[in-house]
């Protein structure tokens, strides 16, 4: 196989690999390329290395995505395997086999694979709006903050991080495996996300015990429930939170203004050094975001958006327009 055509084969593993796991939608596949590849000598070989880092991947074995995704891509990879005139290969219909005989669980999960090796698996919900929140599956903008966090890991290490919004908790989960930082403070307002973000915490090997030993390299994580149009400032000021993040929670008015109201009580909070805040959203249409800096202004607050990061560690909406501000929390403002 020549060079050039390896680096192919090799690009195109990764995006399937890295869309599986994490339970993209397949018609963002490469399924154009891997069509193209296919009627190359080296094809059959391709597609059970695709088979490997797919559907045997060893993190889906132990947390894979829904038997139903699994059947449906498996279905479309035998597909294209019968397209292209090459011997049977009997490693995808008994792959196939065994999911068909395999019974549903009431959790799936999506992967994500981190430059170490490691990788963020979360148990999420398989619809956009469960138990009447959006926050039980992860969005574009969370997964975009922590490529940037991957890349900027100063801005996280060695510190107390407070994330509003949390949701199921990919960007955390990250920030927790690859910046390390001293504590992680996840939050979020709905029982059901709350309940998910610890099974997710718990599950990529972090411990919620407070008197637990932790190991050196090894954050204090806390999951606290925290009502933006409830809590204090002296509430906030407990967590002593040296940088705050939150992603895609600005999906309506009346949250973006809580939003705000939050911010302005972590600049009135009595510490030496206001936080650090990072917010990272998707501009859906041109009134996101707008409010959300009408009221920045309004209020004191000065936000640059940050340069965007070179890295693409995981799949998302290739064409989402995604922004992260950093907030300057300078002055004093009354609630």
């Amino acid at each position: 196989m020549a060079p050039e055509d390896h680096e192919g084969a090799t690009s195109l593993l990764q995006s399937f690999e890295r869309r599986f796991l994490a339970a993209r939608a397949l018609p963002s596949f490469p399924w154009q390329s891997l069509e193209e590849k296919l009627r190359e000598p080296s094809g059959s070989e391709l597609l059970l290395a695709i088979l490997q880092k797919t559907v045997k991947h060893p993190v889906c074995v132990q947390h894979g995505p829904s038997l139903k995704y699994s059947r449906c891509f498996l279905s479309k990879l035998i597909k294209k395997h019968e397209a292209v005139p090459m011997e049977p290969l009997d490693a995808l219909y008994e792959a196939l086999a065994e999911v068909l005989m395999a019974r549903e669980s009431t959790q799936c999960h999506r992967s994500y694979l981190l430059p170490s090796g490691d990788s963020v698996t979360l148990s999420e919900s398989t619809a956009i709006v469960s138990h009447g929140t959006t926050g039980l599956v992860t969005w574009d903008a969370a997964l975009y903050l922590a490529e940037w966090a991957i890349e900027n890991p100063a801005a996280f290490t060695d510190r107390t991080i407070l994330e509003l919004g949390s949701g199921a908790g990919l960007t955390g989960l990250a920030i927790c495996k690859a910046c390390y930082p001293r504590a992680y403070v996840f939050s979020d307002c709905h029982a059901q996300v709350l309940e998910q973000l610890r099974r997710n915490v718990l599950l990529n090997g972090f411990s919620l015990e407070l008197h637990t030993p932790i190991d050196s390299g090894s954050p204090k994580v806390t999951v606290a429930q925290l009502d933006w149009d409830e809590v204090t400032s002296s509430q906030l000021s407990a967590f002593q939170a040296d940088t705050v993040i939150a992603a895609d929670v600005l999906y309506c008015g009346e949250v973006t203004l809580s939003l705000v109201r939050v911010l302005r009580m972590l600049t009135d909070c009595q510490r030496k050094k206001a936080p650090d805040v990072y917010v990272a959203y998707t501009i859906r249409s041109q009134d996101t975001g707008k409010l959300f800096i009408t009221e920045l202004d309004r209020a004191g607050i000065h936000w640059e958006e940050v340069a965007p990061h070179t890295g693409k560690l995981f799949p998302y909406e290739e064409h989402s327009a995604i922004v992260i501000l950093k907030l300057t929390l300078t002055g004093r403002h009354g609630v």
